[in-house]
């Protein structure tokens, strides 16, 4: 695996596509479906993970070549308070190249990885990827790394989308309140179910 600051890779092995070449419309961002979240024996367990997993794949199709996905890999430095954190999670505490970050399914070759060491997906990265285009998030968790990036990429004034049923929280009381809290930010944010979603052309 890359390092973290190197620019975001893609499955297949290609090389990374520039902004320009990939269709306008909105962007998919799937965040963070990893084995992190769905293990069941993992600290992070997400337990609605499974049920979004369809929602999500058909999303995927909908969006084809503007989707790209997220990882959550941990900076082995724990700069600061990152340390205290995997100090109460230390059974997380594994290298870059765990298993446990890798993602749950195969990407069709040519999609856009973004892994960082932060609960936040937005950035530099994301921000080139997606050029300008609305937003629309889904995956895990709704109360961390889906708000996480929410959050920041509305602030820098991107139109964003939270895809209800696409996304888990840690439990179904913190995945209804976030959802809640995110519905005050409209018009920046906006949350809806993946059908009442517009079209997206491939």
């Amino acid at each position: 695996m890359p390092p973290l600051s190197e620019p975001a890779e893609q499955a297949g092995g290609r090389a990374a596509a520039r902004p320009g070449d990939r269709a306008p419309g909105p962007w998919l961002v799937v965040i963070d479906m990893q084995r992190a979240f769905a293990d069941p024996d993992s600290a992070w367990r997400v337990p609605r993970y499974a049920e979004i997993e369809p929602v999500i794949g058909a999303l995927g199709e909908r969006y084809a070549s503007r989707t790209v996905h997220t990882r959550f890999v941990p900076d082995p430095a724990e700069p600061d308070q990152w340390a205290r954190y995997y100090d109460r999670w230390s059974t997380m505490r594994r290298p870059p190249d765990s298993p446990l970050w890798e993602l749950t399914r195969p990407l069709p070759d040519g999609t856009p990885v973004v892994s960082l060491p932060t609960f936040g997906k937005w950035g530099g990265e994301l921000a080139a990827l997606t050029a300008g285009a609305p937003l629309v998030l889904c995956g895990v968790a709704t109360d961390c790394c889906v708000l996480a990036t929410a959050l920041a990429a509305a602030d820098a004034g991107r139109a964003v989308t939270v895809v209800s049923d696409a996304c888990a929280g840690v439990d179904d009381r913190s995945h209804g309140d976030t959802l809640r809290l995110l519905g005050l930010l409209s018009p920046m944010v906006e949350v809806c179910e993946a059908r009442s979603l517009p079209g997206a052309g491939r």
